[in-house]
């Protein structure tokens, strides 16, 4: 069972910045990790059925800033929200969603592993409310102020004329932060959105320094992380991990491996920093 934590946003230094927009609310809950301190932040939302093109653009935006130590916070939802999410967990940085239902539950169920891997990983699940009894539709538009709220800025990288992705772009603007947009083709109606807030004073991007320039520009020289590349074997253990099984006899019945490579790969991935050990052949990703 996810242990659900309850805070105000005034108290945590990281949520602080949710003062300050309308409707903030008195408390928040939340599974996973937060951030200790403030960290440069940014929203990344989008269509929830993204083209190639779309899909493309975020993964290559969203790992570079997320090597780079930009949080990445988005909505959990189908589409460019959960390619957000992935590339960022993929590049080894942080990302946090934002649920517009109430937790333990995390929806849509298709990504519930990408959840699950968002709090093994190190990042958090949030959620505005304790129980469901308010939730309906206007939750996602709600849960849309948060997420900008959270951030610092948005980046839209796909999203028609009438997405609902423009709703989070529209709260960020009345918070006064950045929306950043990739532009898209003239020709398709998933592009329509994007293109249009640029016409309004959007920021273009086509790089992820584009985003640095203005939003972080301490973070241009600084160092990436390392994107580390695994073994099949090691892609296994992951798996396992991430799927929530800790126990390394366990782990070795799951995958079927014999227990000198299952030695070699434990070690192997202790060594370079993406698992550690809980004692008694427990493990966990860090």
């Amino acid at each position: 069972m996810l242990k659900i934590n309850v805070l105000s946003p005034q108290e945590h230094p990281y949520l602080k910045i949710l003062s300050s927009i309308a409707k903030c609310p008195n408390t928040l809950h939340f599974v996973g990790t937060l951030p200790a301190e403030r960290q440069v932040t940014l929203a990344v939302v989008g269509t929830r059925k993204p083209t190639t093109y779309g899909k493309e653009v975020t993964s290559r935006i969203v790992a570079e800033l997320a090597q780079k130590g930009v949080v990445i916070v988005s909505g959990l939802a189908l589409g460019i929200d959960a390619i957000a999410h992935g590339a960022a967990l993929e590049a080894h940085g942080t990302t946090i969603a934002v649920l517009a239902n109430a937790l333990p539950a995390i929806r849509p169920l298709t990504n519930r592993s990408l959840g699950e891997r968002i709090i093994a990983q190190g990042g958090a699940i949030i959620a505005e409310h304790a129980t469901d009894e308010k939730f309906g539709p206007w939750s996602f538009l709600e849960r849309n102020r948060l997420v900008a709220g959270i951030s610092d800025a948005v980046l839209i990288t796909e999203a028609s004329a009438k997405s609902g992705t423009l709703n989070t772009a529209m709260h960020a603007l009345e918070q006064g932060k950045d929306v950043f947009v990739v532009p898209g083709n003239i020709t398709s109606p998933l592009s329509a959105g994007c293109n249009a807030l640029i016409k309004q004073g959007a920021h273009p991007v086509t790089c992820s320094d584009d985003i640095l320039e203005i939003l972080a520009p301490e973070l241009l020289s600084a160092p990436a992380h390392q994107i580390l590349t695994y073994s099949p074997t090691e892609r296994l253990i992951i798996e396992q991990l991430q799927n929530g099984v800790h126990d390394g006899e366990l782990i070795q019945r799951q995958t079927g491996l014999d227990a000198a490579s299952l030695s070699t790969a434990l070690s192997m991935l202790e060594v370079n920093g993406t698992i550690r050990s809980l004692g008694a052949n427990q493990w966990t990703i860090y």
